[in-house]
C-alpha cells in the first residue's frame, strides 16, 4: 500500500500548484483508501473551504492503521492472567510438598500439564486423611504419577473395593498401597475386580496377601503365563499348582526371566520339570549369581543336591554343604539309608551330621570340621 500511495504522489506533482503538500482527497484512485484515510475521503465534486490558519504542511492523522487481522493492544488488559501462571502455582505446591519437579516435568510433561492443581490437592488431602505420611505419598506419586490425573471419587471406590471385596484390613491398607500404588490407578471394573475373581478361580487363598497381583490384567499377564507353563509341557493342572504355590512368579516376564532360566534348566543342568512344580521358587534366584555358580560348582565337585538345597540355603551354610560333602562322602552314603534324600541335611547343622555318625561329641565334631 506504502508503494502504491508514493506512485501516486509522484504523479501528480505537475498538478498545479496547492497550499497542501498532499494531493486532495477527490483524486485518491481507489476506494480502498477510504478505510484508512476516511477523514480525506470525500465525493469527487466536494471543494475544501478556506482555511483561516497558517499554511503549514499538513501530516496524515496520527491514528493507527487498523487491520482486521491485529486486535487492539488494549484488549487484552481484559483477559485473564496468561495460562502458565496455574502451571508456576502448580510446580510451586508440588515442589512445596517435597516432589521432584524437575523428574516430573521431564518424564511426565503430559500428566503434569493436564493434571488441575486443585484436583492435585484434594488427593493430597485425601491420602493424608488415610493416615499416609508426606514420604509415603510422595514416593507414591514418584512411582505412579498418573495418580495426579486420578480423582478423590475414583480413588475412594478403590479403596472401598480393597476393603470390602478383596478383604484387606484397615491395618494393612497402607502396607498394601505402599507395595503397588498402581492399585490406585487401576480401574475396578476392569482390572482389580476381574483379577481378583480369576485369582480365586485357580484356588489361590487369601487373595489378600497377593492384592499386588490385582493390578495385573487377566488378558495380558496373568493368563499367558499359566498358558506358556502348559506349552512347555506342564498340564493344565500342575501348571495351575505351580503358580498357586508361588503367586509371585505372575509378576516374572517370560522373555527376561521365565525362558532364560527354564533354558539353563533343562539344558544345562539336565533336570527334570517335575522339580519345577516342587520348587518353582527357582525362578526368583539370579540366573548368573546364584543358579550358574552354584550349579557348577556341583558339577566340578561330582555333586547333586535337590533344587530347593542347591538354592536356598546361605552361601555360608552352602559351603559347609560342598565341604562336607565332598570331603566325607560317607555321609551321603549313609543318609541314603536312612532318610529320604540329602535334602535332610538341612534338618540338622553340619557338625550334628558329623556327630551323630562318629559318635563323638558336637564340640569335638565341631573341631574336626575345622581342622580339616
Amino acid at each position: 500500500m506504502q508503494d502504491t500511495l508514493l506512485h501516486f504522489l509522484s504523479n501528480n506533482t505537475s498538478n498545479k500548484s496547492s497550499p497542501f503538500p498532499y494531493p486532495k482527497s477527490h483524486n485518491f484512485p481507489s476506494s480502498s483508501f477510504h478505510d484508512y484515510f476516511s477523514p480525506l475521503s470525500c465525493p469527487r465534486n466536494l471543494h475544501f473551504p478556506s482555511l483561516s490558519f497558517k499554511t503549514n504542511t499538513i501530516s496524515l492523522p496520527l491514528k493507527p492503521l487498523k487491520t482486521p487481522e491485529i486486535p487492539s493492544i488494549s484488549s487484552h488488559h481484559s483477559h485473564p492472567p496468561p495460562p502458565n501462571s496455574e502451571f508456576q502455582e502448580k510446580m510451586l505446591y508440588l515442589d512445596s510438598i517435597g516432589l521432584d519437579i524437575f523428574s516430573l516435568i521431564n518424564n511426565h510433561r503430559p500428566i503434569i500439564l493436564s493434571a488441575s492443581l486443585p484436583n492435585i490437592k484434594s488427593i493430597i488431602d485425601l491420602l493424608t486423611s488415610k493416615n499416609f505420611t508426606p514420604r509415603e505419598f510422595r514416593r507414591i506419586i514418584s512411582m505412579c504419577p498418573e495418580i495426579l490425573n486420578s480423582t478423590p471419587s475414583t480413588i475412594t471406590l478403590i479403596i472401598t473395593f480393597l476393603l470390602r471385596e478383596a478383604r484387606v484390613s484397615g491395618s494393612d491398607l497402607k502396607h498394601v498401597i505402599n507395595r503397588r500404588p498402581r492399585l490406585l490407578v487401576s480401574s475396578v471394573k476392569h482390572c482389580l475386580r476381574p483379577a481378583l475373581y480369576f485369582l480365586k478361580n485357580i484356588g489361590l487363598e487369601e487373595v489378600k496377601r497377593h492384592t499386588y497381583l490385582l493390578s495385573c490384567s487377566v488378558e495380558t499377564k496373568l493368563l499367558p503365563r499359566i498358558q506358556y507353563f502348559e506349552k512347555i509341557g506342564f498340564s493344565h493342572e500342575d501348571a495351575v499348582s505351580i503358580f498357586r504355590r508361588f503367586p509371585q512368579l505372575f509378576n516374572f516376564s517370560i522373555k527376561n526371566n521365565i525362558e532364560p532360566k527354564l533354558n539353563y534348566f533343562v539344558v544345562e543342568m539336565g533336570r527334570d520339570l517335575k522339580e519345577l512344580k516342587e520348587f518353582p521358587q527357582y525362578f526368583s534366584f539370579s540366573l548368573e549369581n546364584r543358579i550358574k555358580p552354584r550349579h557348577q560348582c556341583c558339577v566340578e565337585k561330582g555333586l547333586y543336591f535337590p533344587l530347593h538345597t542347591l538354592l536356598k540355603t546361605s552361601e555360608a551354610q552352602f559351603s559347609k554343604f560342598i565341604f562336607v560333602w565332598w570331603m566325607y562322602p560317607w555321609i551321603a552314603v549313609w543318609l541314603d539309608g536312612v532318610t529320604a534324600g540329602p535334602g535332610w541335611i538341612e534338618l540338622y547343622s553340619v557338625s550334628n551330621l558329623v556327630a551323630i555318625h562318629l559318635g563323638i561329641s558336637k564340640s569335638n565334631s565341631t573341631r574336626l570340621l575345622h581342622e580339616s
